[in-house]
């Protein structure tokens, strides 16, 4: 059979499950989600062994360092990946919600209320762990999924895979309600993301190469996460101490991820003493400063590069940090809206007044008062998992939990009426 048609099989077998998962009762996916977890447990041994296939080839083909660590799973991670599923199986499960309701004069009862999407497609790069994280959260929201993750993670995959099916299988959820793509041929992904009536949405999980190649061929619906450009602002007469730790926390803590500050703003009249005593900090957590000519004048003990234009466009996710002095709260902004990519960004100030302003001002997923960007994460907002950080304005958008994988339909109740 020609892949296209593997493909199309695939997704019509998955739309004919996502029917079927749409009216499934609760207590059916969660008993599904926790037998899952127990058979990620079941299946340490031989998912382990199909990792270690994975991690011998990236290292062979030069693969280290971060991307490796993302690729690599243990005992702890599968751990982690099972808990996981347990999580999601005690979240609210959005499916029939009624969102809102109301009567017209004429006697009709509407009711808007969430309904599944239907057929969801993952694509996604490196990280094994993607595989039960998205299985389970797209299953809790009565959508089926078809997941596609990267060839150097495939062996890994597989065997997660395996483990989800049979135990998905046996707690009587439909086949096709968790499908994988099997082949790492990238033609796969062309055929997925051209079945239109068959797939209802595609969510890419990966670096921002990947998601502008989904973006470019892609005629079913993208919800995407572009980079995480995050910006704090330390406002005139800002508490200092608690900038610190934010600003700190923003660049340290993990700096390999979307939310992790990129930027510092810093106003001239806080800057004399701000920055030094930041420089400090920094300086021996490892980061280095790129700064314009007023950063650098006042930083002058200490070793900061020049920040060029693409600096302040650059997604560094490591130690590196963009820092500019800006004269006002407006400058601020106007920077923010330039040359940032709409994730999150935040103002540490005292001023009630500058802090309304900066939250009509700024225009992304998540804006921050006296907080650090790195709570853009579907937990620490409460939404429990989350199946990626949007940086899209519809149909979701910030930390995307089981809320945003559904949409909803009208529910009209009459007793005769028509429209004359």
């Amino acid at each position: 059979m020609k892949m296209r048609e593997q493909i199309k099989k695939l997704a019509r077998g998955a739309k004919e499950a996502s029917v079927v998962l749409g009216r499934t009762p609760t207590s059916v996916k969660n008993k599904a989600l926790l037998a899952m977890a127990a058979g990620l447990e079941a299946g340490r041994r031989e998912i382990l062994a199909a990792n270690g296939k994975d991690l011998r080839a990236a290292r062979a083909r030069g693969i280290s360092g971060a991307l490796l660590d993302r690729l690599l799973l243990n005992g702890k991670r599968i751990d982690e990946m099972a808990q996981g599923l347990r999580d999601v199986a005690k979240l609210r499960d959005p499916v029939g919600e009624v969102i809102k309701r109301w009567s017209r004069p004429n006697g009709l009862k509407i009711a808007k209320v969430r309904v599944p999407i239907g057929v969801i497609g993952i694509i996604y790069e490196a990280r094994p762990n993607v595989t039960a994280d998205c299985a389970g959260l797209c299953l809790k929201s009565g959508n089926s999924v078809i997941l596609r993750g990267g060839s150097e993670a495939i062996h890994s995959n597989r065997a997660i895979f395996r483990r989800l099916e049979k135990a998905a299988l046996r707690t009587g959820l439909p086949r096709g309600a968790v499908n994988l793509v099997w082949t790492t041929d990238r033609r796969a992904v062309d055929h997925l993301l051209g079945l239109v009536g068959w797939v209802d949405l595609v969510i890419p999980r990966g670096g921002e190469g990947l998601i502008r190649q989904i973006v470019a061929k892609a005629k079913v619906p993208v919800i995407k996460q572009y980079k995480g450009i995050c910006h704090t602002f330390v406002d005139q007469g800002a508490d200092l101490k608690m900038a610190q730790e934010i600003c700190y926390n923003a660049k340290v803590q993990r700096p390999g991820v979307c939310n992790a500050m990129e930027t510092l703003l810093v106003h001239r009249k806080a800057a004399p003493v701000f920055l030094p005593a930041m420089a400090k900090a920094y300086q021996v957590a490892g980061v280095e400063l790129r700064g314009d000519a007023e950063t650098r004048r006042i930083l002058k003990g200490f070793s900061v590069r020049p920040a060029t234009e693409t600096d302040w466009a650059t997604e560094y996710l490591g130690l590196i940090l963009s820092v500019k002095v800006v004269d006002s709260l407006k400058e601020a902004v106007q920077h923010i809206r330039r040359y940032g990519s709409g994730h999150s960004d935040a103002i540490v100030t005292r001023s009630k007044p500058n802090a309304e302003e900066f939250l009509r001002g700024v225009d992304s997923a998540c804006v921050y008062v006296n907080a650090s960007t790195r709570f853009t994460d579907g937990g620490q907002f409460g939404l429990g998992a989350e199946i990626g950080v949007s940086t899209d304005k519809l149909h979701a958008r910030g930390p995307m939990g089981l809320e945003e994988l559904t949409t909803y339909k009208y529910v009209v109740m009459g007793h005769g009426q028509v429209r004359r």
